[in-house]
């Protein structure tokens, strides 16, 4: 397996029809680097696409992810810089639920 530190969001849609190269320059515009063994997502402007980009310290690997139905929770505001990721919230926006409110999820309180 792919070893992956840090997970990061990169919020503005992008053209699923980049490519590794495209992508990493992406990363490298808004980040200065792409550092080995972090990982870069990316969805296309409807969020039923998304795009990871893995530095593993020799080359980049890039894998793709589409949905059949219904979109990624993916944030409405493309931020200046990429949002880091736990890896459970990684796990629950692959699969397409909403990984922000994962805190509030854990937790079942008496009403």
């Amino acid at each position: 397996m792919i070893r992956i530190d840090q997970l990061w969001l990169c919020t503005a849609p992008m053209d699923m029809r980049a490519g590794a190269e495209r992508l990493l320059s992406c990363v490298v515009q808004t980040t200065g680097a792409a550092h080995a063994h972090h990982g870069y997502l990316f969805a296309n402007a409807r969020a039923t696409r998304i795009k990871l980009l893995v530095h593993d310290g020799f080359g980049v690997w890039c894998a793709a992810r589409r949905l059949n139905a219904g979109h990624f929770a993916w944030p409405r505001e493309a931020a200046a810089t990429p949002l880091s990721l736990t890896q459970a919230q990684f796990d629950a926006l692959v699969v397409g639920l909403p990984w922000q409110r994962l805190p509030e999820m854990s937790v079942i309180t008496r009403l």
